[in-house]
Parts: structure tokens; C-alpha cells; sequence
């Protein structure tokens, strides 16, 4: 599609050629890791999403994960929030402690930027993170409906499963990272400066989220 768009007619075929032919191959997606923390009493919502990734307009449906990204000082915890609609992320942080705090400022800053609607559905799996009082009581305040994946399937969750694969596969995992701030500052490019802005996404017709959300308004 970009080679298109600046007027070179090639297909897929011609390009997977010329990729072998010069030795380039793609970063495969490495094996799944649970990092969801379900061993608690907390209570559950139930999965209102059930599956269904697709959304008719913003602010109808979002959802949220927790993934880590080694470092040279330890690990580094990296929340974010999508919205379904147009899969743009809307809420992020980062912290070197998987905890509520890490989860709730990544709400945060999602209500902040698009001021939900009463009833927006809030989807996420069942790590303590998601399940504690005080998330709970946030997602209560600010008028979203919990929603959450069934026990131990990550399949529940796949576009923020999907979204974490293509920011480990195009940046965390080309190079190493010697301090949690350099790879901080590197996914706070990724998303504002890449992902949302100009990656194409096949599930939006090759285009990025930010222009779709601009052809649907």
C-alpha cells in the first residue's frame, strides 16, 4: 500500500521476492506469556463483549491490558487503553510495578482525552489490576460498564493482544534497552508518532486510526 500510494504498481508477490532476494525477513511474534495476575478474591464482571471487537462509532467500546518490556534496570510495565472503533490508543502508562496505579493512570488519561458517554463499555481480562476496589470504583465514576475476558482465554482480549505483538515485533524487540526511560520515551513515539498517526491497519481498509476516526466524523 505505500508503495502504491507513491506510485510504484507492485504486488505482494514482488515484494516478498525482493525481500528474499535480499535477505530481509520479518520479526516473528514470540510465544504468549500470562502475566494476568487471576488468583484473588475480587470480584469478576462479566464478559459483555463476548467476542465482539467491532464497534459502530467511538467511545462505544474500549478495551485495556497490562504487557512488560525488559530492560537493562529490570522490567518496565506498560498499560494501555484502545478503542475499538478505530483500535487508536487512548490511554497509556508506564511504571516498574505492575500494580491498580499503572492501570488507573492509563484510565485516566483515556477519560481525559475523549470524555466518554454514560454506558461506555470498558473490556479487560481479570488481573487484580482491573478487579480492585479502586479501578472498580473509577470505571463507577466516570459512568463506563466493566466488562471482562473469560478465566485464562487472552483470545478475549485479541486487539489489545494484537496491538502489543506489532509494538513488540517493529520496536521493543529490534534493539535492547539499557534504561526504563529510553524505552519510555521510545514507545511514547511508537504510539503518537506511528501508531496512531500513520500505521495502516488492515481492519480499517489500509488506513491509519487517526484517519479513520477523521472519514467516520
Amino acid at each position: 500500500m505505500e508503495l502504491k500510494e507513491v506510485g510504484l504498481a507492485v504486488g505482494e508477490r514482488r515484494v516478498g521476492r525482493l525481500m528474499k532476494i535480499n535477505g530481509i525477513k520479518p520479526v516473528r511474534t514470540r510465544r504468549h506469556k500470562v502475566t494476568t495476575d487471576s488468583h484473588h478474591r475480587l470480584g469478576v464482571a462479566a464478559n459483555w463483549l463476548d467476542g465482539d471487537f467491532a464497534a459502530d462509532a467511538p467511545n462505544r467500546k474500549w478495551a485495556g491490558d497490562i504487557t512488560y518490556i525488559w530492560t537493562s534496570e529490570g522490567w518496565l510495565y506498560l498499560a494501555v487503553i484502545l478503542d475499538l472503533h478505530s483500535r487508536r490508543v487512548v490511554g497509556w502508562a508506564v511504571s516498574d510495578r505492575m500494580k491498580k496505579d499503572l492501570a488507573i493512570r492509563a484510565l485516566d488519561m483515556a477519560v481525559r482525552l475523549r470524555q466518554p458517554p454514560e454506558g461506555c463499555l470498558f473490556h479487560s481480562d481479570r488481573g487484580s489490576q482491573y478487579c480492585s476496589y479502586d479501578y472498580q470504583k473509577k470505571l463507577q465514576a466516570y459512568g463506563l460498564r466493566p466488562s471482562m475476558s473469560g478465566k485464562g482465554n487472552c483470545y478475549d482480549n485479541a486487539s489489545v493482544e494484537t496491538f502489543f505483538k506489532s509494538l513488540k515485533a517493529e520496536l521493543i524487540w529490534r534493539q535492547s534497552w539499557p534504561t526504563r526511560r529510553q524505552a519510555e520515551a521510545a514507545i511514547f513515539q511508537y504510539i503518537n508518532g506511528f501508531y496512531n498517526t500513520r500505521r495502516r491497519h488492515s481492519y480499517l481498509g489500509g488506513i491509519s486510526p487517526l484517519a479513520f476516526e477523521a472519514r467516520v466524523a
